[in-house]
């Protein structure tokens, strides 16, 4: 696909996000004011044209409404839309930024692992079937593993972080791998089949992060400051989130397994966040604690 059609994919669906309806009248004005249109408007039948190749591409609707105002169908579309918006974000942000004209030096970014080596040929591997031979050097070994001979099954991205996730041949378990701690990898001709009973809702979807258990799902309750709860009410922790609102304080449900990444996670919220229950999701969040203090028993004195 062209870059400039992307780039004007992105902007239609954008715009229509930014001003949820809009007529065709005001369409064209706000695109005679971008770069992409060279001051011509767009083309009635290159629009119908636009909003198909958006449906195909990103399985987004552009539907119409009785007053002939466009906008986003936010009902239609695949059942995980999650990769499609993360892809049409990072291509917005990438085109505010390419024509703002804002010098580099006036936008800092969060500097992150690149896969970028790897993610095309696991995208390919998953694409056609074919199995993978890498070596990873992995954070709780002294050496690398080399020869892993693997069927990838999908891609995980957390905390700015691609995961890939399949079988492992020796020990034919399912494994999760970091990208950015592979060391080299290549295609092999022999190719696989993924099990039609392994979901990627399945694996990951009652979990915090990228540790998959077979524990059971259980309800986790998280008692926050208001000021907490703001955050939590603008970026859930976890699609399962619901709330009840107290004077002082509001209660958070999830149906979550039990993990290390949920754990930190309520770790990094420091007092502004209290686990209710269950009891030994607690018990997990004060050892963490404890061990944490432990590294301070030199005799500093903490204020009461």
């Amino acid at each position: 696909m062209p870059k400039d059609l992307v780039s004007r994919y992105v902007w239609i669906v954008d715009t229509l996000t930014r001003y949820e309806k809009l007529s065709r009248e005001q369409i064209n004005k706000l695109w005679m004011r971008s770069a992409l249109s060279n001051g011509e408007p767009i083309p009635e039948r290159t629009f119908f044209h636009y909003r198909r190749a958006i449906e195909d591409n990103f399985h987004i609707d552009i539907s119409c409404d009785s007053q002939g105002r466009y906008y986003i169908n936010q009902k239609s579309g695949k059942n995980n839309l999650s990769l499609t918006n993360w892809m049409l974000d990072s291509m917005a942000v990438s085109m505010a930024i390419r024509n703002s004209d804002v010098p580099m030096d006036r936008v800092e970014i969060e500097d992150v692992p690149s896969a970028r080596e790897f993610l095309p040929t696991v995208l390919e591997a998953i694409k056609s079937g074919n199995k993978i031979e890498f070596t990873y050097a992995g954070f709780n070994r002294s050496r690398a593993e080399h020869g892993i001979l693997f069927s990838p099954y999908f891609l995980k991205r957390y905390k700015q972080r691609w995961y890939m996730v399949g079988l492992k041949e020796k020990s034919n378990d399912i494994r999760t791998y970091a990208l950015d701690r592979v060391k080299e990898m290549k295609t092999k001709e022999e190719t696989f089949v993924m099990p039609e009973d392994v979901d990627m809702q399945d694996l990951f979807g009652n979990i915090i992060g990228i540790t998959s258990s077979k524990a059971s799902v259980r309800p986790v309750r998280l008692q926050t400051t208001p000021q907490q709860a703001k955050y939590f009410r603008a970026l859930p922790l976890h699609p399962s989130q619901s709330e009840v609102v107290h004077d002082q304080y509001s209660i958070f449900t999830y149906q979550l397994k039990l993990n290390y990444e949920l754990v930190h996670e309520i770790l990094s919220f420091g007092d502004a966040v209290k686990v209710l229950e269950p009891v030994e999701l607690k018990v997990m969040v004060v050892n963490e604690l404890k061990g944490m203090l432990s590294q301070y028993d030199d005799g500093i004195e903490c204020k009461k």
